[in-house]
């Protein structure tokens, strides 16, 4: 069995008001695994570091550009039978202005920004889950010996 890493995963928030919300993206009806409410994700193209493929891939699927970006204490992971491997997926934080726009690729269907829980209730895998409770707790409760790494971009 391989162990790969060629995916990333991107959790945009915005801040106001000591409140937090998740940006989620549908994902097409065409698409591979059509329909599921998830955060920003993509494939490492080759020569590009993880955090490149992040801030590409949040322009790409949302037009948005991060005030800053941390690396997430959080690795998600999951196993593909089909292929027999292990793929293990670091995960970012991405920061953007309250009042930011929007605008979803041909990739999603639509988009929301939600509360935590919300987000949380939509999300299908438990890494993901645990990324949302990360986040917040880090940037909210500002109270975490967690070590979110900026990443200088």
């Amino acid at each position: 069995m391989k162990i790969i890493s060629n995916l990333i995963e991107a959790h945009i928030f915005r801040e106001q008001n000591g409140k937090i919300e998740f940006l989620l993206l549908k994902r097409a009806p065409y698409q591979h695994y059509p329909n599921l409410w998830q955060m920003v994700s993509g494939k490492i193209k080759e020569n590009e570091k993880a955090y490149e493929t992040a801030l590409r891939e949040i322009n790409e699927e949302t037009g948005l550009t991060p005030e800053k970006i941390w690396i997430a204490p959080n690795i998600n992971s999951f196993y593909s039978p089909d292929d027999e491997y292990i793929s293990l997926i670091p995960v970012f934080a991405a920061k953007v202005k309250y009042d930011s726009s929007v605008k979803i690729s041909t990739e999603h269907s639509e988009y929301k920004w939600l509360k935590p829980e919300e987000a949380k209730n939509l999300l299908a895998w438990e890494g993901q889950r645990k990324s949302v409770d990360l986040i917040t707790e880090y940037f909210l409760n500002r109270k975490s010996f967690l070590n979110f790494v900026e990443v200088k971009v």
